[in-house]
């Protein structure tokens, strides 16, 4: 194996809030000649959270992984890391958006996802987020996904079934082929 060939980690961290902690992963990251591929980071209550895919020759990658838990002491970080590849291209699939929203309640994720699930569809993206209403104040919920359906999987019944489910949870809701 050549010192040259790239190879892919994924990094996830968490921990308490603060600034620079973007700044000192990256550096890290930049010093190693690791090259951050994909990211994604969000603060949930009074936790930061980063999950990326970062690549960079395969012995500068393994020094990285060295360096993990000094970082890890350094920032106050939970770290974890897994080697992967590139992503696989998934034939004979389109991916669609889905927008949820609704008054909040418990189990709203899981009626979405386990329809989707049961139906043989593939989650590729999902995020939510609770807000309250402009007017009234009222806790409301939103979902947004990104889903590969299948080729050949009957879109104008998938559509149908998704609806009903919906509308017996009073859920507002939105699917639409990913535009580019």
């Amino acid at each position: 194996m050549s010192n040259n060939q790239e190879q892919q980690l994924v990094l996830s961290a968490i921990g308490e809030d603060r600034p620079g902690l973007v700044t000192r992963l990256s550096d890290l990251i930049k010093n190693h000649g690791g090259n951050i591929l994909d990211s994604r980071m969000t603060v949930l209550g009074g936790e930061f959270a980063i999950l990326m895919q970062i690549s960079a020759p395969w012995n500068a990658l393994a020094k990285l992984e060295d360096n993990l838990p000094t970082l890890e002491h350094e920032l106050g970080l939970t770290i974890i890391s897994k080697r992967t590849e590139d992503k696989k291209v998934i034939q004979n699939a389109m991916p669609y958006h889905v927008e949820v929203v609704s008054l909040d309640h418990p189990g709203i994720v899981h009626q979405i996802t386990s329809f989707f699930s049961n139906q043989g569809i593939n989650i590729q993206d999902l995020s939510t987020s609770r807000y309250q209403a402009a007017h009234t104040g009222a806790p409301l919920f939103s979902l947004n996904m990104i889903i590969n359906v299948p080729a050949g999987k009957p879109l104008v019944s998938l559509r149908e079934q998704f609806f009903m489910l919906c509308d017996e949870h009073n859920l507002d809701v939105i699917i639409e082929p990913v535009k580019i």
